[in-house]
């Protein structure tokens, strides 16, 4: 018999038991949709902490002051007062860095008319918007003559706006006052959300590194890090390498001496990321795998239940000269296509079931199309792997006591 009979044959044995087939089935068919829902659930939460930290910056690295140690206590990274705005701008002129910012951080209540609100004031440069990838709302950042003047402007975030402007009008033009400081709004953020880890993007107030130096924190020779963007991500590593050996050299560091400064590379971060959220991947598809091979375990018992009740089909057919192979083709294909039913019916339940998780649960969600072609052909082979034997076993059942069978 050629394939398509052999095919044909099978779909007229399962269709004589129609409600036997589709309970075996549904084993295949809740494997496929577990596997087809779970790993939209990795794949979308890898996504998702992959778009958190490129939000970031663009190929960033961030320059940290190190620790300090004080009657022989030692203060961690950050604790240490080591890094300069001629630091920031000697390195803006290293080969592959496109971008460097300075970062005075403050944390302060800030008052608008009748409103007030305690947020993040963070003193950066006009660069800043490029190294974060964060464009604009309206109006315009502050420029490098308002770096050296120290000019009163800032520019908002949006949930600053929100509760500072409750009335929904522009804050352009408006006075915000930041610890007894009159700034000018010259410019809004458009919104980013929460980070990867939960916190409020929005929840900032930009200004002037050296306005923040001068007007709000009294310190005028530190910052608190240094932001810098490498010209691509092949030149990521060469910076920090070159970074590394600059700040060294600025501030006189010879080994075995400690640098008084860290360098984090989010490109690292990002990395470690996708891989664990790849790891949690494979993990659910493993576990909603078990459903598939507990699904071939039933297609198993079932087939073997069919081959007793045809014995005596299968002693008709092999005396009048149907050969075992024959025999055995037939009874693997309607475990193949019991299998591969089952596998297709799941993987549009699986979209389904996706498409409502998103919805009701508000996760991301994203089906690599790949892996729904995982899941058909694994379900196939399923029904390759659980369905031999019973073939097997019809296909040498001896003619004569197949007839005999009662």
């Amino acid at each position: 018999m050629n394939i398509a009979v052999t095919v044909r044959l099978a779909f007229d044995a399962l269709a004589r038991n129609r409600a036997r087939s589709l309970l075996t089935m549904l084993g295949v068919i809740i494997g496929v949709a577990a596997v087809i829902v779970t790993v939209a659930i990795g794949a979308g939460a890898r996504e998702s902490i992959q778009a958190s930290i490129n939000s970031l910056g663009s190929n960033m690295l961030v320059v940290l002051p190190g620790s300090v140690t004080t009657q022989g206590a030692r203060t961690g990274a950050g604790g240490a007062s080591s890094l300069t705005p001629d630091d920031g701008m000697a390195i803006a002129k290293l080969e592959g860095v496109a971008a460097v910012s300075p970062i005075v951080a403050v944390r302060a209540q800030v008052v608008s008319g009748g409103n007030n609100w305690q947020t993040s004031v963070a003193g950066v440069a006009p660069t800043y918007t490029y190294i974060r990838s964060w464009p604009l709302e309206s109006g315009a950042f502050f420029t490098q003559s308002d770096v050296v003047s120290a000019a009163k402007v800032c520019v908002l975030g949006q949930t600053v706006i929100a509760n500072l402007f409750p009335s929904g009008n522009s804050p352009l033009g408006a006075t915000v006052m930041i610890r007894g400081v009159p700034f000018t709004v010259v410019g809004t953020l458009a919104g980013l959300g929460q980070s990867g880890l939960g916190q409020d993007q929005d929840d900032t107030i930009l200004v002037p590194y050296t306005s923040a130096m001068q007007r709000l924190t009294g310190q005028t020779t530190n910052v608190n890090m240094l932001m810098v963007s490498a010209s691509s991500p092949e030149t990521i590593a060469p910076a920090q390498d070159e970074i590394t050996a600059l700040l060294e050299q600025r501030h006189r560091i010879v080994p075995p001496v400690q640098d008084d400064f860290s360098i984090r590379n989010l490109r690292d971060i990002a990395e470690a990321a996708s891989s664990s959220g790849a790891v949690m991947e494979v993990l659910l598809a493993s576990v909603a795998a078990v459903s598939l091979i507990v699904g071939g375990i039933g297609i198993m018992n079932i087939m073997l239940v069919s081959v007793t009740e045809r014995t005596r089909e299968i002693g008709l057919r092999r005396a009048v000269g149907a050969r075992a192979s024959v025999i055995l083709e037939q009874f693997l294909t309607e475990s193949i296509v019991l299998s591969t039913a089952g596998g297709l019916i799941g993987v549009a339940i699986g979209l389904v079931g996706t498409e409502l998780v998103a919805t009701l649960a508000k996760w991301p969600m994203l089906i690599p199309p790949e892996w729904i072609l995982v899941a058909v052909i694994f379900s196939a082979m399923v029904g390759v792997f659980f369905g031999y034997y019973p073939a097997r076993k019809a296909s040498q059942l001896r003619p004569i006591e197949a007839l005999r069978f009662e």
